[in-house]
């Protein structure tokens, strides 16, 4: 029996989620704009592409992703999240799992791996290599890896993930940075937020797990 994944930041963090579902159901019912990480993940992506939506919350990225004729698998470990999902965007199909009991062999690879919204600075301690070369895994060949998180003034439960350690990290996970952009609309880096473009690196054979 595979061992369970360590629980996450998030799972430990309790009250300190700080109503984060409450929130995006407030602006998704208000009409506000909240596909922004979207428009970016379809700007990389041929029509009908395959997308894995990592940490995917209450559903929004990968809805609109679906909505923009791609073919989305969205993977969650909250259970109150998937709920909210499923009744936000009934037709949008969501695995409750964390990511490192995703395997490609029963889910495939993607074009396309969405890691946005903080989720890899909620991570379990200690698994971001471990998560990175799992995320590698799941690539087809040519896919990438879309990841953003807050530098500073992210949640309070979340860790503070300098972007000379995610270089590292990624480059021992197999991965190499494509690009780092200070927002979804691709502004030039900041120490406030990164975007991160991720791909395989092919000089990395034995990426670290």
């Amino acid at each position: 029996m595979a061992e369970a994944p360590p629980p996450t930041r998030w799972a430990l963090a309790g009250p300190m989620r700080g109503g984060y579902g409450e929130n995006f159901a407030r602006l998704v019912a208000s009409g506000a704009d909240v596909d922004g990480e979207a428009r970016l993940a379809d700007a990389l992506l041929p029509r009908g592409a395959r997308v894995l939506d990592v940490g995917s919350g209450m559903g929004r990225v990968a809805a609109a992703l679906v909505a923009r004729g791609h073919d989305v698998t969205a993977v969650e470990p909250d259970a109150e999240l998937v709920a909210q999902s499923r009744r936000t965007y009934p037709d949008l199909a969501v695995v409750e799992a964390d990511v490192l009991a995703v395997s490609p062999d029963d889910v495939g690879t993607f074009d396309l791996v969405v890691c946005v919204g903080n989720v890899l600075v909620f991570l379990a301690e200690g698994t971001e290599r471990r998560v990175l070369a799992h995320l590698r895994s799941l690539l087809a060949p040519g896919g990438r890896v879309l990841a953003g998180f807050h530098l500073r003034g992210g949640p309070a439960a979340a860790r503070r993930y300098p972007p000379e350690e995610l270089v590292a990290d990624a480059g021992a996970a197999g991965l190499r940075v494509d690009l780092r952009a200070g927002s979804y609309e691709l502004h030039p880096a900041n120490e406030e937020y990164a975007v991160w473009l991720l791909s395989a690196d092919p000089a990395a054979a034995h990426p670290a797990g």
